[in-house]
């Protein structure tokens, strides 16, 4: 217990880690929970639906970020009040400017998909837009200083109420708008319970020049790498739900969130505490840091591949076990999809070594070159492969983009080669055991 007390790096690594593992894993026991429920209240085609619609909203979001949150975490002025209120400032007009957006492109939209119905639903749902703009910098200020275990509790519990409230929504309106209206109130639970539960004073409006040309200055590349991070990380959905049916959109969107609970946690384990490590010990620093790093590299890498060959393996099984014969489908798609992010998981922990040093440009040509990459072999994919061929070009882009992730790392003194091939070894093996044992199931999504 010695090694979680007092505030040494190590100490609050350990803790941090805990406690964000321990949140995750809740978060997603109690999100497929009440998956597992809704997938029983309601039909496939709603989940397609939602699908399309959280990746319009989060395209919204990530077309416009500026990088607040991650300026507020590397800046020298992060804890100073005048700077937090000028960024929540810009947070809210972000936010309603968003919430506009989504009104705007919600007939051209359900015109392009031909869903009248999305001409409805995306401005009820960018109203999760605009409230998110007025959640508190207290936010960014509890991540910068690890206060994890307040963080976690407080998703947990806005979580755990959101879940029932959609459940009885979904039992009382067997539709797409019980996911609509709960996801309108989670918005809402989230901006109280920040406000009441994260110390820190009030934000106000407060617009100071030095401070805005900061959070200007730095969010600048942030922008342009998060319109490449929304191609890299939703293209598949963007692609994919074109050239499949709402049903069976819906089908491939549980058998994502399946696969990729390990990549998930391990985005959100290295957002929240390596940035804060890689700011306060940088591993260009010493031989001491880049060491200390590495441990902890060690150990995130080690728990993320274990767990995505696992859920590879069984991955028909899960999905015979937990669904009903609706969604069979979904079985050799959590094997592909989870086999496939063995490249991510690989460099996952070096990704965000520039933005701990300021180094946004850098960040920018990794995610301009991960967005080109993606769509390119997706596309090919699906042109000569269909569902199964999208899914073997998305672990072709992991790999072809490894060259770019090494640039970044090494201007940041944060390779470690030897990382990376010990665990290319070990993932290319969980690989072709995942293969291997679901190899029928995977041929007959391989001949759709």
């Amino acid at each position: 217990m010695s090694r979680f007390r007092g505030t040494s790096l190590n100490a609050r690594f350990m803790r941090s880690s805990m406690f964000t593992l321990g949140g995750y894993a809740s978060g997603q026991f109690l999100r497929l929970a009440s998956n597992l429920i809704l997938t029983r209240l309601l039909f496939p085609e709603v989940f397609g639906m939602m699908a399309l619609v959280s990746v319009l909203m989060q395209g919204l979001a990530m077309f416009s970020d500026v990088g607040v949150g991650a300026s507020i975490m590397q800046s020298k002025r992060g804890d100073d009040q005048k700077f937090l209120d000028t960024a929540w400032t810009i947070q809210v007009i972000r936010g309603t400017l968003l919430w506009a957006v989504a009104c705007l492109m919600a007939i051209p939209v359900a015109n392009l998909y031909g869903e009248p119905l999305l001409a409805w639903i995306l401005p009820c749902a960018g109203v999760t837009l605009f409230i998110a703009g007025f959640n508190p910098t207290r936010l960014e200020t509890a991540n910068r200083h690890l206060m994890v275990g307040r963080m976690t509790g407080i998703e947990l519990g806005v979580q755990a109420i959101t879940i029932v409230i959609t459940v009885l929504l979904a039992w009382q309106l067997h539709s797409v708008w019980a996911l609509v209206i709960s996801g309108i109130i989670s918005s809402f639970l989230v901006l109280i319970a920040y406000n009441i539960f994260l110390p820190g004073e009030r934000n106000r409006f407060n617009w100071e020049r030095e401070a805005a040309s900061e959070l200007i200055g730095f969010g600048k590349w942030i922008f342009l790498s998060t319109i490449c991070g929304f191609l890299y990380m939703q293209g598949d959905k963007l692609l994919i739900g074109k050239f499949l049916t709402l049903e069976q959109f819906g089908i491939y969107n549980i058998g994502f969130f399946i696969a990729s609970f390990p990549l998930l946690m391990g985005t959100m384990m290295t957002r929240k505490v390596l940035i804060p490590l890689y700011r306060e010990r940088p591993p260009s620093q010493s031989a001491e840091n880049f060491r200390s790093i590495r441990k902890m590299r060690v150990v995130l890498t080690s728990g993320m591949m274990a767990l995505t060959g696992g859920v590879s393996i069984a991955g028909v099984l899960l999905i015979d076990l937990l669904y009903d014969p609706r969604y069979l489908m979904a079985g050799p798609v959590v094997v592909l999809i989870a086999a496939m992010q063995m490249p991510q998981l690989l460099v996952l922990t070096y990704e965000h070594a520039a933005l701990a040093t300021g180094d946004s440009r850098r960040f920018f040509v990794l995610s301009i070159a991960r967005a080109v990459l993606t769509l390119g072999c997706l596309y090919i994919g699906l042109q000569l492969g269909g569902l199964f061929g999208a899914l073997v070009g998305q672990g072709l882009a992991g790999l072809a983009a490894y060259p770019f992730v090494v640039w970044l790392a090494q201007n940041a003194k944060a390779w470690d080669a030897k990382h990376d091939m010990a665990f290319a070894c070990i993932g290319a093996g969980l690989i072709a055991v995942a293969i291997s044992f679901n190899l029928d199931d995977v041929l007959a999504l391989a001949s759709m």
